[in-house]
């Protein structure tokens, strides 16, 4: 039985650095990535800005089509400098300064350029700082990965904890009743209700759900998001209890 434990154990380092190695390849090289999502964002809001100019903006709009025209990087409004910076910022480059330089290393510096950093490497990167539990920031919140699973750890938690209690519940009672009952209507029954459940996916059972009991086409009963209601502090110990189960029910 040890020798089992340990073999399984053992297994989860392969399967943990092969979906590394999955998500490395698809955040690094996907078309979509966080530069170009910085970028677009920057562009769009550009757009809206040349917009607003008007024709004031007719001079600009003829250099970018000049710069289009000579392949310049940032022809679509966006400097190159500030491009280098973001590939330094996302880890895809470093700067190298030349020997003897002093002071802050910066991309607009003539003594300092951007110098691309090797896959493998940046691989290696990412699983030390795994190691170490830094995970970057996120593009959208603009804060630390951490922080936000730690915000959202003990909701995640709670609702894992009353999931596994209220499965418990259901089905060992329902186990016991059909090994007692074996062969009886309510078996059969059961047992075809366990296949169907099974051979619908999660997400569309979910919406189902949602759709009868929370959305407002057939039943209000549910809420359809929160942990509480507005009045849950002034409520009693027992009635706080049943709110929040009545608000992660669904």
């Amino acid at each position: 039985m040890g020798a089992y434990i340990l073999r399984r154990l053992l297994l989860v380092i392969p399967t943990l650095l092969g979906i590394m190695i999955i998500n490395f390849t698809l955040t690094q090289f996907v078309p979509g990535g966080p530069i170009q999502q910085v970028a677009a964002r920057l562009e769009g809001q550009g757009d809206a800005i040349k917009g607003v100019a008007g024709t004031g903006a007719d001079a600009g709009m003829e250099q970018q089509a000049a710069d289009a025209a000579n392949g310049y990087i940032g022809a679509r409004g966006l400097p190159p400098e500030f491009l280098a910076q973001l590939e330094v910022e996302f880890g895809f480059a470093r700067i190298v300064c030349d020997a003897g330089f002093q002071g802050k290393p910066t991309i607009k510096d003539p003594a300092c350029h951007k110098q691309m950093i090797p896959a493998i490497e940046r691989f290696f990167i990412m699983m030390w700082h795994y190691v170490r539990f830094d995970f970057g920031n996120s593009y959208f919140r603009s804060t630390s990965v951490v922080g936000l699973i730690l915000e959202k750890m003990p909701v995640s938690i709670t609702l894992g904890l009353w999931t596994t209690l209220i499965a418990y519940m259901i089905s060992i009672p329902m186990g016991i009743r059909k090994a007692v009952t074996d062969g009886s209507r309510f078996d059969i029954w059961t047992s075809g209700a366990i296949i169907a459940a099974y051979a619908i996916p999660g997400f569309l059972f979910a919406i189902l759900l949602l759709v009868l009991f929370a959305g407002g086409s057939y039943w209000r009963i549910f809420p359809l998001r929160g942990l509480t209601s507005e009045n849950h502090a002034q409520m009693s110990w027992l009635g706080q209890a049943g709110d929040y189960i009545w608000h992660i029910t669904l």
